[in-house]
């Protein structure tokens, strides 16, 4: 059974950090690509940030110059550096990865962006 947990979230201020992680089990970690979404209430999941398992990375524009997707093998845990938080970047954010025709999820952290 794959489990994905994201932990990290909370309230930061415009301009401030925080790193999500996501730890992994039930699965082999590490042959698999690892994904960022996040989503507000009434909008549809967007695509964050990418990592495959080769490490290569992509980003959503959103994302792109801001956050950085990094893993770690050894502990089964991707992560998302997110740097210079803006408030629309307040969401719930969730690790997805894709298995043969199965896609799984994190329960979700949330961010909130605020002064």
């Amino acid at each position: 059974q794959v489990q994905l947990v994201e932990s990290g979230g909370g309230l930061v201020q415009p301009g401030g950090s925080l790193r999500l992680s996501c730890a992994a089990s039930g699965m082999m970690y590490s042959r698999y690509a690892m994904r960022w979404y996040r989503q507000t209430p009434g909008k549809e999941r967007e695509f964050v940030a990418h990592i495959g398992s080769d490490g290569i990375t992509q980003y959503g524009e959103s994302a792109k110059g801001r956050f950085t997707i990094s893993r770690d093998n050894a502990k089964n845990t991707v992560y998302l550096q997110m740097n210079s938080l803006k408030p629309e970047d307040t969401a719930a954010y969730y690790c997805n990865v894709i298995r043969g025709s199965l896609a799984y999820w994190g329960q979700g952290t949330q961010v909130t962006v605020s002064s």
